[in-house]
C-alpha cells in the first residue's frame, strides 16, 4: 500500500531553501552568507544548518558592520557564530571611512546606510566570493520582488533587473565569469508571516529587540527611534518612554520601531498576521528616500 505524505506550506519553503543552498554549494567554489543577526538571516542561517547537518556549514557567514548596530544585535551575531562553530568576516564600514573609500556624511540626519555597498563589494573582491546568500524576501519592498532566486551581478558588483535569467521549473544559472558573483536568496518565496511562523515551529532563537520591550524613544518622520549613540535628537523631537518591538533590524540611525505588546512569538505571530504594511516600509528610513531608492541602491551593488 502506498503512502502519500502532504508537507504544510512552511516545510515545502523549507525543502525549496535546503535545495538552493545544497545547489549553490555543489555549484559555486566560494560562497558565503550575509548574516547581520537579524530575523532573516538568523532562519536563513538556521535552514543553511539543517541542509547540511550533520556536517557542519560548509562557507563562512558575513557581517557588512555599519558600527551604528544596537548592542543587543552585535552580542547575538557573535553568540551564534560562536555557538555554530561558524567563521565571521566582517566588512568593517569604519575601515573603510578610515581608509578614505567612502565619505562620512553629517548632520543630524545622517546615516551610514549607504556607505555599506562599498564594504560589501570590498569584501567579496577581497575574499573571492561567487556566490552571496541574501536573506531578501519578495514581500519586503516592491524592488526585491524583481529579483530572482540566482540574481546576477557583473564584475562592479551591480544589478541589472531587465538583465536577469529565466528561472523556469526551478532550474537555476549560476554561470559567472572571473570577478562576476550570484546573489541567491534562499527565503525569496517567503513572507514576513511565514518567517515569524518558522520560527515558533523551530523553537529559534532571536535578538531581544524583536520582542516588546520598554526603551527610550522619539518620533521622526512618523516612525519610532530608538534613543541610542549614533542617533542626534532634533529640537522639537521630544524622547519618551514606550513599549515598542523592532520588526526589522538594520544601521540604528534608520531603523525605527513599533509600539507593541507582543512579548513573544504567539503574539508576534498574530501581530504579523493583522499587519497591513511590510515591515520595511513601516521602520526603515531609508526606503524612504524615493520611490525607486531601494532598487537604485540595488543597483549600485547593495543587498
Amino acid at each position: 500500500m502506498s503512502v502519500t505524505y502532504e508537507l504544510s506550506h512552511i516545510r515545502m519553503l523549507e525543502a525549496e531553501a535546503v535545495h538552493i543552498f545544497r545547489e549553490v554549494a555543489a555549484s559555486f567554489e566560494r560562497p558565503v552568507l550575509l548574516f547581520s543577526g537579524g530575523k532573516d538571516s538568523v532562519v536563513m542561517l538556521h535552514v543553511a544548518s539543517k541542509a547540511f547537518w550533520p556536517a557542519p556549514l560548509p562557507f563562512p557567514v558575513m557581517h557588512v558592520d555599519t558600527g551604528h548596530n544596537l548592542a543587543e544585535v552585535i552580542e547575538f551575531r557573535d553568540q551564534t557564530v560562536d555557538r555554530l562553530g561558524v567563521r565571521l568576516v566582517v566588512a568593517s564600514v569604519q575601515e573603510d571611512i578610515d581608509a578614505g573609500r567612502v565619505s562620512e556624511e553629517t548632520g543630524p540626519r545622517a546615516s551610514r546606510n549607504r556607505l555599506q555597498t562599498v564594504s560589501l563589494l570590498r569584501a567579496i573582491r577581497e575574499g573571492r566570493f561567487d556566490a552571496v546568500f541574501g536573506g531578501a524576501r519578495r514581500d519586503e519592498e516592491k524592488a526585491r520582488a524583481k529579483e530572482r532566486v540566482f540574481s546576477f551581478r557583473d564584475e562592479f558588483g551591480q544589478w541589472d533587473p531587465k538583465n536577469q535569467r529565466p528561472e523556469l521549473w526551478s532550474l537555476y544559472n549560476g554561470a559567472h565569469r572571473r570577478g562576476e558573483h550570484i546573489r541567491v536568496f534562499p527565503l525569496s518565496n517567503w513572507t514576513e508571516l511565514d518567517i515569524w511562523q518558522y520560527v515558533a515551529e523551530e523553537e529559534i532563537e532571536l535578538p531581544s529587540l524583536y520582542y516588546a520591550h520598554e526603551r527610550e524613544v522619539f518620533e521622526r518622520d512618523g516612525m519610532l527611534l530608538a534613543l541610542s549613540p549614533f542617533v542626534s535628537v532634533l529640537e522639537g523631537e521630544e524622547v519618551f518612554r514606550a513599549t515598542v518591538r523592532f520588526r526589522t533590524i538594520g544601521d540604528a540611525t534608520c531603523t525605527g520601531c513599533v509600539e507593541s505588546a507582543a512579548f513573544d512569538v504567539a503574539a508576534v505571530v498574530a501581530e504579523v498576521a493583522g499587519s497591513r504594511l511590510t515591515e520595511r516600509g513601516a521602520t526603515r528610513a531609508d526606503d524612504r528616500i524615493s520611490e525607486s531608492g531601494m532598487e537604485d541602491r540595488k543597483k549600485e551593488g547593495y543587498f
